[in-house]
């Protein structure tokens, strides 16, 4: 995609800059509920890398230590990156692995440069490995890792030049209906990722979208409210796909947006009768994704199936079927109690991240979608690269890297005594709303 997309800066920094955090919880019933509700909103990052906890407690001692544990680490990397060309394939998986845990951890943008090209031709050969057998266990690994590489290097010559020579083999490996279910979803994963952070050029762009909406498209028909029955090998696929596709539009051209929309926003709503609730939930946001892209287009925009959408969105906000196991049920409700407030004119809640002494504030549909992919793709170690990526500090508009003295550091942790205490007085809070609440429903039965 090109380099203006930067200057566009609704879509990479400001309010409609990409992003996604999961759906948060609106309570239906009393303040209490609604306070409750808001403390459930205001999330925090995972635990973070192994480096940068090693790092902290070393603070009290020498930096050579730091120094040492970088170097311990660098040289396994070593190891792993060998130990991708042997001839065991249980030896490439587990190299594999170590390297994906690696990547999502820590932060090694100089270490994987001068590797870059080793790399990508041991990753090319991995994904090949997996196609005649149709062993996808080391495809998808290799897929994941790529796209952590992809994060690693940034865009630049060198990103985008490894981007170039793996994309032709992840679109062969996800259009291949042959090949296995989990290497087609992260490969799909993988691609979306990589060009959303790589690519430059609106051909590439234009050309992975075509790619992953020609998976999920499949299984919306062609008229109708509901969608084909997909098997359930292939939900997660299809679930891939779609939030692939959904991140890329975050960074789509406003000319190229519109043909899409007017193409699948009458076709989306039928996967909100998917069995997979995770299919169904990705639907529902993708959806509230399209209503906010086209209102930034077109303010007065209005869907002529509108009351038909609102009534299955609500129907799912409010689903309390006892077949459905009750976290599903939850995490439904939730997600479209929060997309049935979007898709009828209310602003997109907002949600706050917090990470070592910083906030993210997530406060648009597509701003969701952006920090959910890169969740996904690095677990825990999104703290770490919150707050020491580059590209992710970019993306979200959290200025340059934060530089702390080890006294600045020792003042802001809280000590394992203080937490107790704070999750206490918490957890007293929560039941105090919960019961002002329960006595409530008491008094209407």
């Amino acid at each position: 995609m090109p380099r203006a997309r930067k200057g566009s800066a609704p879509r990479r920094g400001g309010k409609r800059s990409g992003g996604g955090a999961r759906s948060s919880t609106q309570a239906d019933s009393g303040s209490s509920e609604d306070e409750a509700a808001s403390e459930a909103r205001s999330t925090t990052s995972e635990c973070p890398s192994l480096l940068s906890t090693a790092a902290e407690e070393s603070f009290g001692g020498d930096a050579v230590d730091e120094q040492g544990q970088q170097e311990d680490l660098e040289e396994k990397l070593k190891e792993y990156v060998d130990c991708l060309t042997d001839k065991s394939a249980k030896t490439r998986q587990g190299a594999l692995e170590s390297l994906r845990l690696a990547l999502a951890a820590h932060l090694l943008p100089d270490f994987l440069l001068e590797r870059r090209l080793t790399l990508a031709d041991a990753l090319e050969k991995c994904l090949k490995k997996g196609i005649p057998a149709g062993k996808g266990e080391e495809q998808a690994l290799a897929a994941a890792v790529l796209g952590l590489l992809c994060i690693q290097l940034g865009p630049g010559p060198k990103g985008e030049e490894l981007f170039h020579s793996l994309q032709p083999l992840l679109v062969s490996v996800l259009s291949d209906s042959t090949a296995s279910p989990a290497a087609r979803l992260h490969c799909a994963s993988a691609l979306g990722l990589g060009c959303y952070v790589a690519a430059t050029d609106v051909q590439d762009l234009v050309s992975c979208l075509t790619c992953l909406e020609g998976i999920f498209s499949r299984s919306c028909g062609v008229g109708g409210s509901t969608a084909p029955v997909v098997p359930v090998s292939l939900q997660g696929l299809l679930c891939a796909a779609l939030q692939a596709w959904a991140l890329l539009l975050t960074i789509c051209p406003s000319a190229h947006i519109s043909r899409i929309l007017d193409r699948q926003l009458p076709r989306l709503p039928q996967l909100l009768s998917s069995e997979s609730v995770n299919l169904r939930m990705a639907a529902g946001e993708t959806i509230a994704l399209l209503f906010e892209l086209t209102r930034d287009l077109e303010e007065d925009f209005v869907y002529k199936d509108m009351e038909a959408l609102c009534s299955a969105l609500r129907t799912l906000a409010t689903d309390s079927n006892k077949y459905r196991a009750k976290a599903d049920r939850r995490r439904q409700r939730s997600t479209f109690r929060a997309v049935l407030h979007s898709v009828e004119g209310g602003e997109c809640e907002e949600e706050t991240v917090r990470f070592g002494l910083e906030v993210l504030y997530v406060d648009s549909w597509a701003r969701r979608r952006v920090y959910a992919a890169f969740k996904d793709a690095l677990g825990s170690g999104m703290q770490h690269h919150l707050q020491n990526n580059e590209l992710l500090r970019d993306i979200f508009g959290l200025g340059p890297v934060l530089v702390l003295d080890a006294t600045a550091l020792k003042a802001c942790k809280i000590s394992r005594f203080e937490k107790h205490l704070y999750n206490a007085a918490a957890f007293k809070a929560r039941t105090k709303a919960r019961s002002r609440v329960r006595d409530k429903r008491a008094d209407i039965l």
